[in-house]
């Protein structure tokens, strides 16, 4: 959020002043009687916001990634878990407020980080079988005591831990996830996931229990699956049957690796939205590692990908209105206020508000909790339900990767900053898919879960595409001069081939494992 003083500028920001029930001020910039046009090119950065008055604001921001954090008397509200202090407003939101919360996400080339997120399956190491909350509650405490993370807490269950910028949660089926700081080079995205592994390891060996590298639970069914003591979980479990039939599948039994990265304008973000979007089914192809369901082959590539095509669609997909001229930060509100809730939380319970609108809810008109208005805090959490193959908030989320071996969660990371936050790389990008038609954007995506980098597309192989894009990736590696190209190593041989994880796992289990699943529990193991 921004704190704003302004200089002159007859439309460009105005300052509203909230209070949260600790009483600490909460200022958020309000965008009032502003056009996406004029939106379109201003870069709203750490120290001044250039209005197209041209005129400077003075502008002091927080970070992404802080949660509760105090800078000049302002705080950033908490999106997961929600807080209790939720920011209560002078006067009703708007959906020009709405927008004005994803633009003060921009930022300068020099305040770019790059956050890494991955999940991972627990298993007794004797059994194979899923770890159960209780074990899962055990190795959060013992990770809390040994290694100084703060708990986080629902009711009386622990369901995740934080330490700084970085924070530890659990997805629907006891998925364990690490959510990383915002960092700036990938050396340290990297060494931050190694530390997270050694102290998970450290815990989890004297209790019998490994994590498994893949992307959708190979051996065991729903019914074999615990649930996690969340909220949020119970609402989204009831509803999932409702819009779609891989729901439940989605949230129980799968895992993946994304990336977090930032822009500096609203022109900026559209062009690495565009560019993440059209690359997205070369990601999952390249980072393909789901073949199994339930102890044999399931015909995809990416299972854990295709789960995505059938879970509800009012909420995942390609999102073509991305590449029409009128797109920004509104155009992208006005999708997120049509797309039906899950949920608001309010005195430490979550209410359950699905198929509802936050558009409903803007107008104080939820069936769920009649004539009660949204705050910031309810926006937040309202972004984090919508799954598109890239999601927008303050900052863009690359979410098209299958989890995977500590090798590839560096390389994840890697594949994205070498293009998108690299001038050239990027341009180059937006040259080779600028005459894509949505229509082949979606083939793609349909097909590469099934097929990877064999997906044929125009004259050749989705492969040969990939080739080229990698090389782009690596030469923007190189020109940022951090040495980080060599965390595409692991990807670099997958293009050389064509030939994904997901099928050397194949290769594996037709051969050497002589067709039986649990040899991939110590293929895979962390």
């Amino acid at each position: 959020m921004a704190l704003i003083t302004q200089t002159g500028s007859s439309y460009c920001i105005r300052n509203e002043m909230f209070q949260n029930k600790t009483g600490q001020n909460v200022v958020f910039s309000r965008a009032s009687n502003i056009e996406a046009s004029k939106l379109k090119d201003n870069c709203i950065g750490f120290s001044s916001l250039l209005c197209n008055s041209a005129r400077k604001t003075q502008i002091l921001h927080t970070d992404n990634a802080g949660v509760g954090q105090k800078r000049s008397h302002s705080v950033v509200v908490a999106a997961s878990p929600p807080t209790e202090d939720a920011v209560i407003a002078t006067e009703p939101l708007t959906k020009e407020d709405l927008v004005a919360y994803l633009a003060s996400g921009c930022k300068p080339k020099e305040a770019w980080r790059i956050g890494t997120e991955h999940e991972k399956f627990g298993f007794e190491l004797k059994s194979l079988r899923p770890v159960k909350y209780e074990q899962i509650s055990e190795l959060l405490n013992g990770i809390a005591e040994r290694f100084d993370w703060e708990k986080v807490m629902e009711g009386d269950y622990i369901i995740g831990l934080k330490q700084g910028k970085q924070s530890i949660s659990l997805e629907p089926g006891g998925q364990f996830e690490l959510s990383g700081a915002p960092l700036e080079t990938l050396h340290q995205t990297c060494a931050e996931v190694n530390s997270h592994l050694y102290q998970v390891k450290a815990v989890t060996e004297e209790m019998g229990i490994g994590f498994l590298g893949i992307g959708f639970q190979p051996k065991w069914g729903l019914k074999d699956i615990p649930i996690m003591p969340k909220g949020r979980y119970e609402i989204m479990k009831n509803y999932m049957p409702k819009v779609g039939t891989l729901g439940l599948d989605m949230m129980f039994r799968t895992c993946t690796v994304q990336v977090n990265l930032d822009f500096s304008s609203e022109a900026d973000m559209i062009r690495k939205f565009r560019a993440g979007l059209a690359l997205q089914p070369i990601a999952t192809a390249l980072f393909a590692n789901s073949p199994f369901t339930e102890g044999k082959p399931n015909g995809f590539l990416s299972m854990r990908s295709q789960i995505w095509t059938d879970t509800d669609n009012n909420r995942t997909g390609m999102l073509p209105f991305v590449f029409d001229d009128s797109f920004g930060f509104e155009q992208y509100v006005d999708y997120a206020l049509d797309v039906p809730m899950y949920f608001v939380y309010r005195n430490k319970k979550y209410i359950d508000c699905t198929g509802m609108t936050f558009r409903d809810f803007l107008a104080g008109k939820l069936r769920c909790i009649p004539g009660e208005l949204p705050t910031l805090n309810d926006w937040e959490n309202h972004l984090t339900t919508i799954f598109p193959e890239v999601r927008l908030k303050r900052y863009l989320e690359m979410r098209g990767a299958d989890g995977g071996p500590w090798r590839r969660l560096c390389a994840l990371p890697a594949f994205w900053v070498g293009i998108l936050y690299d001038e050239v790389s990027l341009q180059n990008v937006l040259d080779i898919t600028a005459d894509w038609t949505p229509e082949e954007r979606q083939m793609l995506r349909n097909k590469v879960p099934i097929t990877g980098l064999k997906t044929p597309f125009r004259d050749g192989l989705l492969k040969h595409v990939a080739q080229d894009v990698v090389k782009l990736a690596k030469d923007g590696l190189e020109r940022r001069g951090f040495k980080e190209s060599g965390f595409l190593n692991e990807v670099a041989e997958v293009v050389r081939t064509g030939v994904t994880p997901a099928e050397r796992l194949l290769e594996l289990y037709n051969g050497k494992w002589e067709q039986q699943i649990d040899p991939v529990f110590e293929e895979l193991l962390y």
